[in-house]
């Protein structure tokens, strides 16, 4: 009986001090500033990567459908007056911009471009309240662009290039940059040409951050807020990537094809051919006082002689040959020509005429 009131005595030693009613809160309240930074990083909302190449396909592509919709729109007045759509071809654009915009951005759609890629257009800054708010779960919520943002789109997008190719068409065609150094049209001048130096210098900048961050291609995106994200998280882009590198290298190669085409001189690719499936043959009319040289005609069209060998050729492949190249020598007897003649008529290299003395 005595050991148990001994150790109940014990076990209430009085000197273990009582805790106070409001000990938890002090306890919390000098905890808290360390969980802070954790409490903002649950609160973050997710990270959603949008490829850089589906946002740069979408705008490619909706620039082919524009391309696509102004030649049919030129077949239905191709009876009309010849160059009637060439004086308005900035009106024809802005047109076709504006229809586009009209029923994709402006009814909350996304464009023909975004959507094959499956991309819509959010409101960043609604998409941060919600955030904050601890609405977001995947990252792709949020609201489409408000009614001021879809004019401001127009505005920009549409109006703004209209108004600019207008302006360089009138600074061209009054020729604003020929002009006094004190007239207004000159300093008028000068004024485009600063913005339009300032707008691709920001125009690149935007261009790296974006090729950074995945956010805001364009400049009047990022000004406007107007973020591309998935429209559908489980779907697919669908153009693939195969189609898009096929065009892109069918795009690249008609663009060679039209820069070396003009280099090449067909008469002399023409002959080589000739001469690889046929070459006795090709050799045999080479040998033939009768026939041309370099086209190898054996009725000579409009036949002149060269000056001093004498040799007989077409007068359109002399005349080409000895403009292209001034120190031009003959085909058949590498003598340097130093003028062509007909009959008893000369033509120099120049293109005066010369009667012998």
């Amino acid at each position: 009986m005595e050991s148990q009131q001994t150790s109940s005595v014990i076990g209430r030693s009085p000197s273990t001090p009582q805790p106070s009613a409001d000990a938890w809160q002090q306890a919390y309240n000098s905890v808290a500033p360390s969980l802070e930074p954790l409490r903002l990083t649950l609160k973050r909302p997710p990270q959603v990567n949008i490829l850089r190449v589906n946002q740069v396909d979408a705008a490619r592509l909706d620039v082919e459908l524009t391309a696509m919709l102004r030649e049919q729109l030129v077949k239905v007045f191709s009876l009309a007056q010849p160059g009637l759509l060439l004086r308005y071809e900035p009106e024809l654009n802005a047109f076709l911009e504006f229809l586009i915009w009209r029923f994709s951005i402006w009814v909350d759609r996304p464009t023909p471009g975004n959507a094959l890629m499956n991309l819509r257009y959010r409101d960043e800054r609604s998409y941060s309240g919600l955030a904050m708010a601890g609405k977001v779960r995947t990252g792709l919520e949020g609201p489409g662009l408000s009614r001021f943002q879809k004019l401001s789109y127009c505005v920009a997008m549409v109006g703004g290039r209209y108004g600019w190719n207008r302006l360089q068409n009138l600074s061209a065609f009054q020729r604003w940059g020929d002009s006094d150094r004190s007239s207004w049209s000159r300093r008028a001048w000068g004024l485009l040409q600063r913005f339009e130096s300032i707008y691709k210098a920001a125009s690149f900048v935007n261009l790296v951050v974006f090729l950074h961050t995945g956010r805001y291609r364009s400049i009047i995106e990022r000004v406007l807020k107007a973020r591309l994200v998935y429209e559908r998280p489980s779907m697919n882009r669908a153009v693939s990537f195969e189609y898009m590198n096929r065009q892109l290298v069918w795009h690249e190669l008609s663009e060679l094809l039209l820069l070396v085409i003009p280099l090449l001189n067909m008469i002399s690719f023409k002959k080589v051919l000739s001469f690889s499936f046929s070459g006795e043959q090709s050799s045999v009319a080479n040998n033939r006082e009768d026939a041309c040289p370099i086209c190898e005609r054996t009725s000579i069209t409009v036949p002149y002689r060269t000056i001093p060998c004498g040799h007989v050729y077409c007068y359109f492949c002399l005349r080409t040959r000895c403009i292209a190249n001034p120190s031009f020598r003959c085909a058949r007897c590498e003598v340097q020509v130093t003028g062509m003649q007909r009959h008893q008529e000369r033509v120099s290299l120049e293109g005066s005429d010369k009667r012998p003395g």
